[in-house]
């Protein structure tokens, strides 16, 4: 979202302030002007009825805030693409620093923003205006719109152009049993193994984040005390043909074990990955593997931005923001997908729960509120779902957090305690059922630890 500032502050540089107000103007004059040479606009603008089938009437007003909102944004995305761009170039890795404007974007009602929005990308275009917008919109993210199942004509809103879904084809998911693959579209930001006290996720370089805090205190997440380390030790022994027969696909929640988890530590072979989705993304989430969805949480907390300036500037980012939590086990172990909503992306949806509603108007002005917890039936079973299966979606784009064990077996060879081996490395872009790790084969060398 952009934010409004005294013409006394320089926001940006002189020269990108002047390159950010051309792509502005540069953005709305070129529509505008599409615009002017279709026929049926002023019919459309005045109120007149065109004949558009089960068109609603548009609201000018609010067509009129989308569009400069999707300039802004495309003006703003070009000037923080350039400052990363520049970053890397010199080698310099971002790090942690809060800033005044992390704590001004504490006081500002993020989530009644976010649901204006929403309100906003759902006004119906009548079906003419349809393709000018969502090319403008694709042209701005770089979205792939040969891949849209439908012709532009058809989505009758922003949020339906948001979650739209693809080809068939477009995305093809590999079925090696020995494959765990991406749930969705974006850019690695974090990845590697859980290890040390209180199994922590780095955040950006300088700050990281607990995953117990991430997922809920009533998590599951395989973790064990100082006590038990020795107990850890005689488990890790245990042959990998021993681990297949155990019952993976049922777990009693009835009563969870008690930890500490300041001083607890993961078990080996816990890994975690974590990946942006840009506005132009794909935004569908999909099963990474074949796995038993057994609890879902849905914290409703804040709605802070998720892009690069707030990870290096806002604490516990991806821990505050609203959030709908996953859990269950694979043939593996465990697994964990957690969806974190983002400014203006308040809306979450599940297509294994349909009703589900996030960033719903609060009754408490607190942000601790406990999470809404739901342990899908039968207990212990809950639902299955397939490798490359619809799990839910976002209106916009937002960071997806996976959490999960893998294969452990002892390899004096090797030097270390795991055979699994990620083939993605942070910054690498990634799709829908492409490989994220492979085990008992080499991945492709594109990434080591």
């Amino acid at each position: 979202m952009k934010f409004r500032f005294s013409n006394k502050v320089s926001v940006f540089p002189h020269y990108l302030r002047l390159e950010y107000d051309h792509h502005c103007r540069q953005f709305s004059t070129s529509f505008l002007r599409k615009l002017q040479t279709n026929p049926q606009v002023r019919a459309s603008f005045s109120g007149g009825s065109n004949n558009s089938q089960g068109n609603t009437f548009l609201l000018p007003g609010a067509t009129l805030a989308t569009l400069l909102m999707l300039g802004a944004l495309h003006a703003r995305r070009m000037y923080d693409d350039r400052k990363v761009e520049e970053a890397r170039e010199k080698g310099i890795e971002i790090e942690f620093k809060p800033d005044a404007k992390a704590s001004f974007l504490r006081l500002l009602p993020l989530r009644s923003i976010s649901r204006i929005w929403g309100f906003m990308t759902s006004v119906e275009y009548p079906v003419w205006m349809r393709p000018y917008v969502y090319k403008a919109w694709a042209r701005a993210f770089h979205s792939n719109l040969e891949e849209a199942a439908l012709p532009l004509g058809e989505y009758a809103s922003l949020r339906e152009f948001f979650v739209r879904t693809l080809k068939q084809g477009s995305r093809p998911i590999d079925h090696d049993p020995h494959c765990l693959v991406s749930p969705v579209d974006g850019i690695v930001l974090r990845v590697g193994e859980l290890k040390g006290v209180g199994a922590k996720i780095e955040q950006v370089k300088g700050y990281s984040y607990s995953v117990s805090s991430l997922l809920g205190s009533s998590s599951f997440l395989p973790m064990i005390g100082e006590g038990d380390m020795h107990e850890q030790s005689g488990e890790q022994e245990s042959t990998p043909t021993e681990k297949t027969k155990k019952s993976w696909w049922s777990i009693s929640l009835a009563s969870p074990r008690v930890r500490d988890t300041a001083t607890a530590r993961p078990v080996k072979g816990l890994y975690y990955c974590v990946i942006y989705l840009k506005p132009g993304d794909y935004h569908r989430i999909h099963s990474p593997v074949d796995w038993n969805v057994l609890v879902r949480r849905h914290f409703s907390g804040r709605l802070f931005p998720l892009n690069t300036r707030a990870t290096r500037t806002i604490r516990n980012l991806y821990v505050e923001n609203e959030r709908v939590v996953l859990e269950g086990m694979w043939q593996e172990g465990y697994l964990a997908m957690a969806a974190v909503g983002a400014t203006n992306i308040g809306s979450i949806e599940l297509a294994i729960e349909p009703e589900l509603r996030t960033n719903r108007p609060r009754k408490k002005l607190l942000h601790s509120e406990p999470p809404e917890e739901r342990v899908y039936e039968p207990q212990g079973v809950g639902m299955m779902l397939k490798k490359g299966d619809e799990v839910g979606a976002f209106n916009m784009g937002s960071t997806v957090v996976l959490v999960f064990q893998a294969p452990t077996i002892k390899s004096p060879k090797r030097g270390d305690n795991s055979n699994f081996r990620f083939c993605i490395k942070r910054g690498d872009k990634i799709r829908v059922g492409e490989g994220l790790g492979r085990w008992q084969e080499s991945c492709n060398e594109r990434a080591s630890f």
